[in-house]
């Protein structure tokens, strides 16, 4: 699913009314019922305050108003006068409001709402580029400072569609929920906007997308791309058809970090894993995976030295492994020798941080997963997760590599300019030892010959999906690694069967 700007999702807009066709006030028509089907079945209607704008926005909410009060519930209507205009799709809904269970207010003020209503926000729309002010500026703070429950139609009133550094947070409207039409929003991906958006939920109303030609950059993954990638098993194969990866990982105390990523990398469907750990982690390792291979260091207590490289198809190292000089020494020749997919986590980014000269040696199409802290580090800080997925972008196209960055909708940036929006993940997930399972899983499908890009989106889609499936589990809060882990199989099943 692409991310669409508000100029592309207004050029959607008015392609589909020319060739699907549909007049612009049946396509809000549709996009009014759609929006009362979602609140009916989540809210059962309950009690509504529906607060409108003059625009097109604020004629979903009229249209809304009118669907509901026809199934003869009462609604409270507010309109906004904050200007003489109007557009002709609100002042059509406007002129059909029925006169029974409807309550109807035209105000600069809001008056009075019931603690117990539910408020929908249909204020403004996509379309808004400079922070609120006058009339419209006062009602958000209005809003914010009630206690009432707050739905937000397609966009929070008052958030910009893509960049909010130059907004003002107090101006925007704080959603509990968004119900957002055709596509996600890109300024709902950034954690700044998060208690404006609230949890967001997408709904179809038939716009023409594949035919129109209009194209983005930032995608929303779903399972049904994910799906697509996936690769079948041949009956015949045998494990060597699914490559053979590589760990660099652990060290004296954090071996704990080398088992995870080897666990998971092991549950991706990889053929052989190999993991090459200093000499005092190599019993540990063997003792809770036997299914993987050691390659024991020169180095007792962290990694000094390479493995021999030649017969591994992928390779991945930085789960706890420290940044002591020979270890750092021991990632540069990796990083000069190294002729198959690669992927760095954890202290082989840190590493590169205080090097950064290194990063010229980056085999091309290398897979970086860092979280916020750890890509700053590299990049230079960020004041903003909008200025962050910049950096982000800008690094992957010149280092020529594909950078994970790990968090709420983890979003994946290749060579090519592309940004890929997670859809799957919790905040259980917010746990030590997460980010390891992640790096063993990417190993793994890159050592089965997924692309970079390829084995980044699906095993980061693959990866949430586990934790989702664990959370269900264990709940948000006791939820460890090791169940993300066990809950990769669940995860495939649920994207094969």
């Amino acid at each position: 699913m692409q991310l669409l700007s508000a100029q592309q999702i207004q050029e959607l807009d008015a392609y589909t009314c020319a060739n699907e066709p549909i007049t612009s006030i049946n396509l809000m028509e549709r996009a009014a019922e759609a929006l009362c089907e979602e609140i009916g079945v989540r809210e059962g209607y309950l009690h509504l305050t529906i607060i409108c704008g003059k625009g097109n926005n604020g004629g979903d909410g009229l249209a809304m108003a009118r669907l509901i009060s026809k199934k003869g519930i009462p609604v409270q209507v507010i309109v906004i006068d904050y200007t003489t205009n109007s557009s002709p799709n609100f002042l059509i809904n406007l002129k059909r409001l029925p006169k029974k269970n409807l309550a109807f207010t035209e105000t600069k003020e809001l008056p009075t709402i019931p603690p117990e209503n539910i408020i929908i926000d249909a204020l403004l729309g996509t379309g808004l580029s400079r922070p609120l002010s006058g009339v419209l500026a006062d009602v958000v703070q209005q809003i914010n400072s009630l206690t009432n429950r707050v739905i937000s139609i397609d966009i929070p009133t008052g958030l910009f569609c893509e960049d909010n550094s130059g907004n003002n947070p107090k101006l925007i409207v704080q959603a509990e929920q968004t119900l957002t039409f055709h596509c996600p929003k890109l300024s709902f991906m950034f954690a700044e906007n998060a208690a404006h958006v609230g949890h967001f939920s997408v709904l179809d109303i038939g716009l023409l997308e594949q035919k129109s030609g209009v194209v983005s950059a930032n995608k929303w993954v779903k399972e049904k791309e994910v799906k697509a990638l996936l690769r079948p098993r041949h009956p015949f194969s045998h494990k060597g058809t699914f490559g053979h990866g590589l760990l660099l990982a652990g060290r004296y105390g954090s071996m704990g970090a080398a088992v995870l990523s080897a666990k998971a990398c092991m549950r991706s469907g990889v053929g052989l894993v190999t993991v090459h750990a200093p000499a005092l982690g190599v019993s540990i390792v063997q003792t809770a995976i036997p299914e993987v291979m050691c390659s024991v260091d020169t180095g007792d207590a962290s990694i000094e030295s390479l493995p021999k490289l030649d017969h591994f198809s992928a390779i991945g190292m930085g789960p706890g492994i420290g940044k002591e000089k020979d270890t750092a020494n021991a990632l540069k020749r990796l990083l000069q020798d190294c002729n198959v997919p690669l992927v760095l986590d954890a202290d082989a980014l840190n590493i590169l941080s205080e090097n950064k000269t290194w990063l010229s040696f980056l085999p091309a199409n290398s897979v970086l997963t860092p979280h916020p802290k750890e890509f700053d580090r590299l990049a230079g800080p960020s004041e903003s997760g909008h200025e962050r997925w910049k950096k982000q972008r800008e690094f992957a196209m010149r280092y020529n590599c594909v950078v994970v960055l790990k968090g709420a909708y983890t979003s994946v940036c290749n060579p090519a300019g592309q940004t890929f929006f997670n859809s799957t993940g919790n905040a259980g997930m917010a746990t030590a030892g997460s980010g390891d399972a992640l790096t063993g899983l990417i190993v793994g499908l890159l050592a089965q010959g997924y692309s970079p890009t390829e084995a980044a989106i699906v095993g980061v889609y693959l990866h949430g999906l586990a934790g989702d499936i664990a959370a269900k589990k264990q709940g948000q809060e006791a939820m460890i690694a090791s169940d993300i882990i066990k809950a990769i199989g669940s995860a495939f099943l649920r994207l094969t069967t």
